[in-house]
């Protein structure tokens, strides 16, 4: 089939998010200006530079019940921001975090999940997360939207802290089969990241022949 977004697909659902797969989740946690924390999955999320480390998370459309959606208000006035790993073992609670409660809303205690303080930023960690970046803003980038009232937004943060846990460290290096991470599909569908292979990149000019 061929489409153009502009006009129907005519399918059950938008394709978009089932052929962009997998994609890693970007389970955030901020702050208010009050103070309050909030806890939301973004699944369009991404790391993007090495040096400095930088990673990025889009907000698309509005609240549901209108205004900003809570981690960009909270992001745009403090700067600072958490990504917390999200595994299998706490995909309940990742997902129970991803709950339209209005804004001041507790999502970690709803998700029964444990505030663990940062070491260089103000909002919280998830302490039952393996891997936690903690994040300052660098750029709030406005994207195209379909209406003022439906704004799209992509938070990139430079990475000032990173926490690991010793658990999933072996001979050196982050075992990703440890991180047992789970990635986000298209719909209601999620993958968990097990089945791994290795593919050395190649080498100019040892490996052009």
């Amino acid at each position: 089939m061929f489409y153009q977004p502009e006009e129907s697909h005519g399918l059950r659902a938008n394709p978009l998010n089932a052929i962009v797969v997998p994609r890693p989740i970007g389970w955030i946690s901020s702050l208010s200006p009050d103070g309050r924390a909030n806890l939301a999955p973004y699944s369009f999320f991404n790391a993007v530079a090495y040096r400095p480390p930088q990673v990025m998370f889009a907000a698309t459309g509005a609240h549901e019940r209108g205004g900003l959606k809570d981690s960009v208000a909270n992001i745009a006035a403090p700067r600072e921001f958490v990504v917390n790993l999200a595994t299998w073992g706490l995909r309940e609670a990742m997902n129970a975090s991803s709950i339209a409660a209005p804004p001041g809303y507790d999502e970690f205690a709803h998700a029964g999940l444990t505030k663990a303080p940062s070491v260089v930023v103000r909002p919280p960690r998830v302490a039952e997360s393996p891997v936690q970046l903690e994040c300052v803003l660098s750029q709030l980038v406005e994207l195209e939207a379909p209406a003022p009232e439906k704004p799209n937004r992509m938070v990139i943060g430079r990475v000032v802290g990173i926490h690991i846990a010793d658990s999933v460290i072996l001979d050196g290096i982050v075992a990703i089969d440890r991180l047992d991470a789970i990635a986000r599909l298209g719909y209601d569908q999620y993958a968990r990241v097990r089945d791994l292979f290795t593919m050395t990149r190649p080498r100019w000019p040892e490996d052009a022949a």
